[in-house]
């Protein structure tokens, strides 16, 4: 398909109109990226794997475990293929972790999938979605193991190199007795608490002893009494690769609660056992040990993130950083500076000898040439030794350039020559380039240790893992191998090292697929369009190119951009067989006026990336000097400008109309000002310019001394406009107001100033007269003057214009005038004491909490390039309040509180806050960027008992922990049942937005909760909570948090569901209820799940609800209910009055009004056959329309009251603690193979 992508007759050509050309190309999907630098491959996380992907990795960089496990063939484990045959026992555990072993070895991608793994153990995707303990699926996943190696050669694997032993010994001080018990362990488990170290720990378990005596004697069998003794452990055997796994999570007592140990807790890098071993007469070899890996734990109890500091035993890995890879390029600009690398053959051989396979593509070459020694080939070597391209033809003895001259080698005879000439002649050179290849230059002398974080592996330094020793990022579980076990040589930087041949060839096999996506992807995404314009179909006309023809004047090329800017004119050559003589491609740009010719492309043997030509560009095509005979004018400067000129029109005897005409007309952007009158053949005048509209507002007056400047200089863009007055038209001005033409302001304007100063004075109010264009300043002295005021205060005072409530607004600067402040003319100001803000100044109001009281506010002026933080900490110096658990709101256009200022180090000016603005102070503290803080509650519909159904209702804010509020007139309850639904609030949780709503749930379910036992994200169904009740239901599990828009004070409710539940796009939830016969009350809600896609009328709807319900469709009657108005309207179709004109009659859509039927609406459902009135109407209902009116009538209960009470179900009984929920137990299935 692609295989004559870079062919010279593989560009595609079509005609098109001129100017357009633009056609859309799908954007192929794009493959695994390719390993990093660093040569390792890390593993994807599927939501909430990052604990197995560390026990993963730490298991395949334990080479032992990796070749025991390659060493069991197909005839023990069987074949994946045969897995779906019922008869076939296909250990697919071990099997699947083979495979992605070897996919971490072999396969060129960037992260390896762990899907089929996880398929293999029986997980849903639920299960991978949840957070799990790395320590707990260590056993767990040896346990499955081991089972699922049952009967073959590889069964005691797990045992062999982890298997240990502890004894525990109580000595008898009376008769010496001792009695011990064997205790077999996979892990070693260390305290954390109150200990400094993994030795300190080790000391007192296995070293310590404990004594029985007083109070605490020993039963002694021998001595058949109560005696004195100690107690002792020791360990007997050690395995070959020792785990230990700390205790960093406790429980407090006191406050009930977990926590996490964060105190300092050291490792060594090597320990020696010997001192806690029961035999201690071997050679201290024996019992040293040599650390390896290191599983980190970052977050808290409830949650977190793992990753992995891994030893590369084998050297896997390229172990290089990046200050590394940039001192070659100094090291190469030293040796430049001193002539050393003149010579183009010593370059360019260092480079290819680099490459593994010693082959590259030329455009590659000349990159790396340039990245080498700081100067492209051009630029150094060109003028002596000609193109990149033809230097590697002529010099055929070294260099062996492919057919199409895309990729170049080194000739194989003068690879082993060259590596011998270049360090015998000048081994620094060589040293230098070469010393970015881990093959040429690696260092074996100190370890390789990676972290590995998920998909990302990055290379570390050994002390890197002393800063894993403390904090909420720390060490949690530690793996040692002996240090007596050797690799072979043979397995040294070998990833292909024991693996078993049937995984070879997959992974070759993969390999090759994956080169290919690559290059069919690279070629796709290569491509470009190019917009060819034909010099000999265009004229020049007005200052501009224009087409001859409308189907020949343009030309779409797709080309590829990786070409020279000579295969573009070849190609070009063969599509044109009329041109004769040169041929000059230029960059062209569509303008208002026509089409403009910039600059000439040069350089043919440049790629069109290097000279920068982008996609959809236009290429004019010519022979660069004439078009149909006329010089072209090219570049920037002359850029044809289309301006709106406006002047006296003139009659037909030659006289000036008092018409206003306007006319386009083109003018170079280099051409004076003052041409516009030669243009326009008319005398000199005056000149006004404008670069809006044509408006009474905005016009410039242009001094004859400014005339000579270009129209560029004066700033005109396109669509500008050029107002021309000629010198006999001097006594009126063309300028208007109001559509008049006037010369002068006649009438006379006023501003009102109030004297707000502490002064006294005889006047309180005075007029001023002024213009838009009055200065503030001058009307505040003639203010101060005329009200007989202090001169002090021309020093100290400012004007503040007065709203229609009569507050102060921000002050006016004393420089602007009155338009510039947009004051209107007879407005009123206040001249009040103290100076108004500097153009660098912020006067800003400020208060506390989200409820603003009219007056309360304060008022500050700051520095505009003051942070949020500083500010924020003069404002609570100035009310008075301490602690630093406050965040800044800015007050919305509703006067309500506004999205929180999130960046603290961020000013106020990048925040574009501005003079006037009111700031909140809320009290609590704001999560990280890119984090919301949630508040989470849990949702209590009828039926379901809970330990807060008896709780007082809280109308004050969100109740403490466990605290409950009664669901208002819950949507889904009407009648006697909307009461029984009630919100216990959990708590909150801190989640990135880039978090799914899987997470989001799974998440919440570590949060203090019911007794309920919650199996899964899937079991959970969330609400956005509005008003205090479940209001928008979020409905995509995968879907992100930022794509719902939830915003930072949005609250979710999660409601507990008896079976997993999956919406699609067009289902809606409803809460159907049916009528109680002979009773004004309905039973309990049941969820109805409503497919929508064949639309919302109101048959569908009564045919889902009688489905449902098992009752025919004509004798139900189904109405919605409105809680707030305690009505329900019946659902029936109805007909909409149709126009005159259109006597189409509109869809009826029970979205719209009268009904705005949405999720969780409540549905009432009446059968015809049992009552046949007309009646959805329940008791409570008639009391609370009753207690409405008794409102409209200037009743003292606030609306609020009225819904609590409706809606009161709780009463009042203490709240309970912090219940928590089950956690949900790990589990691997395997299949059974004894």
């Amino acid at each position: 398909m692609f295989g004559d992508l870079f062919e010279e007759d593989s560009s595609r050509v079509s005609y098109n109109q001129y100017g357009k050309g633009k056609r859309l190309k799908t954007k192929a999907l794009e493959p695994p990226a390719p390993r990093e630098f660093t040569n390792l491959s890390g593993i994807r996380n599927q939501g909430g794997t990052c604990y197995l992907n560390s026990l993963l990795q730490t298991l395949h960089f334990t080479p032992e475990f990796r070749e025991a496990l390659f060493s069991l063939g197909p005839e023990e484990l069987g074949s994946l293929e045969e897995k779906d045959k019922p008869d076939a026992k296909v250990r697919i555990i071990p099997l699947q972790l083979q495979r992605l072993f070897a996919q971490l070895l072999l396969l060129d991608q960037e992260a390896a999938s762990t899907a089929d793994l996880t398929d293999s153990f029986g997980w849903t995707s639920n299960e991978e979605m949840r957070q799990h303990d790395v320590q707990e699926l260590n056993r767990i996943l040896f346990s499955a193991l081991e089972t699922s190696l049952v009967g073959t050669s590889g069964h005691d694997l797990i045992n062999r190199l982890y298997h240990g032993t502890v004894v525990n010994q109580i000595v008898c001080k009376e008769c010496k007795n001792v009695s011990e018990k064997q205790e077999d362990f996979l892990d070693l488990t260390v305290a954390v608490q109150n200990v400094s170290g993994l030795e300190e720990a080790l000391w007192n378990m296995y070293v310590e002893e404990e004594v029985f005596d007083c109070d605490n004697l020993y039963h002694c069998g021998t001595c058949d009494r109560l005696v004195k003794a100690a107690k002792s452990a020791k360990l007997r055997n050690l395995p070959p690769f020792l785990t230990v796994s700390l205790l960093r999570f406790n429980f407090d007592f006191v406050k009930c609660e977990r926590y996490k140990e964060t105190s300092c807790y050291t490792f060594p890098l090597r320990i020696n056992l010997k001192p806690f071993c029961e035999q201690s007469e071997l050679d201290d070899l024996e019992y040293m040990y040599d650390l390896f890996s290191v599983i980190i734990h970052k977050g808290g109890c409830y949650g977190g993130h793992y990753h992995v500091y891994i030893k590369d035993v084998d050297h896997l890995g390229n172990w290089q950083f990046q200050e590394e890879k940039s001192k070659p390029d100094v090291n190469l600009k030293d040796l430049q500076s001193e002539g050393e690398i003149d010579d183009p053959l010593m370059i360019l051989k260092a480079i290819l000898l680099q490459e593994e396979s010693n082959l590259i593509p030329v455009d590659q070459l000349g990159q790396k040439l340039l990245k080498k020694i700081g100067i492209s080939w051009n630029k150094k070597y060109r003028k002596q030794h000609g193109p990149l391209r033809k230097f590697l033809q002529l010099h055929s003895q070294l260099f062996l350039l492919s057919s199409d001259g895309s990729t170049v080698s080194l000739l194989k005879n003068c690879v082993l020559q060259a590596e011998f000439s270049f360090q015998r002649n000048d081994p620094q050179v060589f040293k230098t380039l070469t010393s970015e290849s881990p093959r040429l230059n690696d260092r074996t002398s100190c370890p390789h240790w990676f972290d590995i974080n998920d998909s990302k592996v990055q290379p570390i330094k050994e002390k890197d893992i002393e800063q894993q020793f403390q904090g909420k990022e720390s060490a949690y579980m530690l793996f040692y191998r002996k240090s007596q076990l050797q690799r072979p040589p043979e397995a040294r930087a070998n990833p292909r090292y024991r693996v078993p041949c049937h995984l070879l060839n997959e992974m070759d096999a993969a390999n090759i697929e994956l080169q290919r996506k690559r290059a069919e992807y690279d070629s796709t995404n290569n491509e470009f369009e190019l917009r060819l314009h034909m010099g000999p179909h265009y004229h020049f006309l007005n200052g501009a190119l224009h087409p001859i023809s409308q189907t020949e004047s343009v030309w779409d090329l797709t080309f590829d951009k990786r070409k020279t800017l000579g295969d573009l004119r070849q190609s070009v050559f063969q599509l044109l067989d009329f041109w004769e003589g040169d041929m000059v491609l230029s960059t062209a740009k569509c303008l208002p006026a026509g089409l403009h010719v910039y600059q000439t492309l040069d350089g043919d043997d440049l790629t069109l990336c290097e000279i920068e030509i982008a996609n959809e560009e236009d290429i004019f095509v010519w022979n660069g000097v004439e078009v149909g005979g006329i010089q072209i004018p090219t570049g920037s400067d002359c850029e044809p400008l289309l301006l709106n000129v406006l002047h006296l029109a003139t009659s037909g005897e030659g006289e000036k109309c008092q018409q206003l005409t306007e006319s386009p007309q083109v003018f170079p952007s280099n051409a004076e000002v003052g041409s516009v009158f030669t243009a326009l053949a008319i005398p000199v005048g005056a000149i006004f310019l404008s670069s809006t509209e044509r408006t009474n507002e905005g016009w410039t007056a242009i001094p004859q001394e400014d005339w000579r400047k270009t129209f560029r200089e004066q700033g005109l863009t396109n669509g500008s406009f050029v107002l021309i007055q000629d010198s006999s038209n001097n006594n009126n001005s063309m300028l208007t107001k109001q559509g008049e033409w006037i010369t002068t302001v006649n009438e006379t304007n006023w501003i009102q100033v109030k004297n707000l100063c502490q002064s006294e004075s005889e006047e309180e109010l005075v007029k001023i007269p002024a213009t838009a264009n009055t200065v503030v300043f001058d009307i505040r002295i003639k203010a101060i003057k005329e009200l007989k005021l202090m001169k002090e205060l021309a020093e100290n005072s400012c004007l503040r214009p007065i709203d229609r409530d009569g507050k102060l607004l921000c002050p006016v600067p004393d420089n602007c005038t009155l338009k510039e402040a947009e004051l209107r003319i007879e407005s009123s100001l206040g001249l009040c004491p103290g100076k108004a803000p500097t153009s660098s100044q912020l006067f800003l109001f400020f208060t506390m909490g989200s409820h603003i009281q009219p007056g309360t506010e304060m008022e500050i002026i700051v520095e505009e390039t003051i942070t949020v933080r500083d500010c924020l900490k003069i404002m609570l110096e100035k009310l008075g309040l301490p602690g630093d658990t406050w965040h800044l709101r800015k007050m919305d256009w509703c006067y309500e509180a506004g999205e929180p200022l999130h960046e603290e180090d961020a000013t106020l000016k990048e925040l574009m806050i501005y003079s006037g603005d009111t700031l909140l102070l809320i009290e609590g503290k704001l999560p990280p960027p890119g984090f919301l803080k949630v508040p989470i509650w849990w949702y209590q519909p009828r039926g379901c008992a809970g330990p807060w159904r008896s709780h007082q209702d809280q109308t004050n804010g969100p109740p403490p922990q466990g605290g409950v509020w009664g669901a208002s007139a819950t949507q889904g309850a009407p009648g006697d049942t909307y009461a029984e639904a009630s919100l216990c609030y959990l708590g909150d949780i801190e989640i990135s937005e880039d978090a799914t709503l899987a997470e989001l749930k799974s998440q919440a379910m570590t949060l203090p909760s019911s007794e309920f036992f919650v199996p899964s994200p899937a079991f959970l169904r969330a609400w956005t909570v509005e008003s205090k009740r479940p209001s928008r239901l979020l409905r995509i599990n995968q879907q992100q948090l930022r794509e719902y828009k939830l915003g930072r004070r949005t609250e979710i409710c999660l409601e507990l569901l008896q079976k997993e539940e999956n919406l699609g796009p067009q289902d809606v939830l409803l809460r159907i209820q049916r009528r109680l016969p002979g009773e004004r009350a309905y039973g309990p809600p049941v969820d109805l799940v409503w497919d929508t896609a064949r639309g919302w009328t109101a048959g569908a709807l009564q045919r889902q609800v009688a489905d449902c319900c098992s009752l025919p469709v004509e004798k139900i009657e189904i109405a919605k209910y409105f809680p707030e108005k305690f009505e329900w309207l019946p659902v029936s179709s109805w007909s909409l009055q149709t126009t005159k004109r259109k006597k189409k009659k509109k869809q009826e859509n029970l979205q719209g009004a009268p009904y705005y039927l949405k999720d969780g609406d409540t549905i009432g459902i009446k059968n015809l056959l049992v009552e046949d009135d007309g009646d959805f109407s329940t008791d409570r209902d008639d009391a609370g329309k009753e207690k409405q009116k008794q409102l409209a009538l200037g009743g003292r209960k606030s609306q609020e009251a009225l819904r609590g009470q409706s809606s009161s179900v709780v009463s009042g009984a203490e709240s309970p603690g912090r219940p928590q929920r089950p956690e949900a137990s790990l589990s691997i299935h395997v299949g059974s193979f004894r």
